[in-house]
């Protein structure tokens, strides 16, 4: 039998979601699938729906949807997934005319540099994606002043003041990107692993300082755009410190914006008013981790 010139299943791994194609003929038979016959994942994710005059189904979902398995190496992400075939039995239950079908499916992301999208050809082996963009990004974190119409012309602040820090990341023709503070910590000296030690934001973007009594400490609501993050700490000192420096470090990340928060991206700030993590985006269900200390480390 001749090749189709198309495949029988086309993936794309994209920022923040993956795509995948499946041809109605599956097998190059001349018989076709139906659509209600596919699935996604270990969830049984559906296809969109399906136009039976298109010799195509179509699935679109998001990378941690539908009962993916994440793989963090060295070097990559690696969301993995299946397609499944399960056939319907026929009218006689006593034979059977189609067999059951898994389609092995992988997307793998590089760690250590910006992703972009890109097509990638199928077989029946895994599909892998390793699409690198090379746009460098610049991130920033600035004092800014009472009204955060600029930056503060003075660093120097009372006890009872409240800091108020800006986060940005600017790059030229990326992806839309989405900003998050996963850590900041303030020590007495340069060296961020020097003692006295205070990490006011931690485990991945809680701010951890608004869960103290008294203090105005939050991530502020609404950004002004998702590469820049806003928020609020109250000005404080280490006790039996005789100097008046303080120095922050902080560790700026980003994610595709196509990308809903999650409990590896997200920012939660602690609410005395309803005694509960909330996030500035998503769920409450995303800041769970935020009082027992177990949030997932970030890809």
């Amino acid at each position: 039998r001749a090749l189709s010139p198309h495949p029988a299943v086309a993936v794309r791994c994209q920022e923040g979601q993956l795509a995948v194609t499946v041809r109605r003929d599956l097998f190059g038979t001349g018989r076709p699938v139906r659509a209600a016959e596919l699935s996604l994942g270990t969830a049984s994710c559906l296809p969109l729906s399906p136009n039976p005059a298109q010799a195509f189904v179509t699935f679109v979902a998001a990378l941690h949807e539908c009962g993916s398995t994440l793989q963090v190496t060295p070097d990559s992400l690696i969301y993995r997934t299946t397609l499944f075939y399960k056939p319907t039995r026929s009218g006689n239950p006593l034979i059977v005319r189609a067999t059951p079908a898994e389609v092995p499916i992988e997307c793998h992301y590089p760690r250590r540099s910006n992703v972009s999208s890109g097509a990638v050809r199928p077989t029946w082996a895994p599909f892998r994606s390793t699409v690198a963009a090379e746009e460098r990004l610049r991130f920033s974190l600035r004092l800014m002043d009472d009204e955060w119409s600029g930056e503060r012309l003075s660093n120097g602040f009372q006890l009872g003041d409240s800091l108020r820090f800006q986060a940005d990341v600017t790059s030229e023709g990326h992806v839309p990107l989405r900003l998050f503070v996963d850590q900041c910590v303030a020590t007495a000296t340069p060296d961020t692993s020097s003692s006295p030690r205070y990490a006011f934001i931690d485990l991945g973007g809680c701010l951890v300082d608004s869960r103290a009594e008294d203090t105005g400490s939050a991530f502020v609501s609404p950004r002004p755009r998702p590469e820049s993050l806003r928020f609020l700490v109250d000005a404080f000192k280490f006790a039996g410190d005789v100097g008046n420096l303080l120095y922050i470090s902080c560790h700026l990340r980003v994610s595709p914006a196509a990308l809903a928060p999650n409990p590896w991206n997200k920012a939660c700030s602690f609410s005395k008013a309803s005694g509960l993590w909330a996030p500035l985006e998503g769920t409450a269900a995303i800041c769970s981790c935020c009082d027992t200390g177990s949030c997932p480390s970030p890809g």
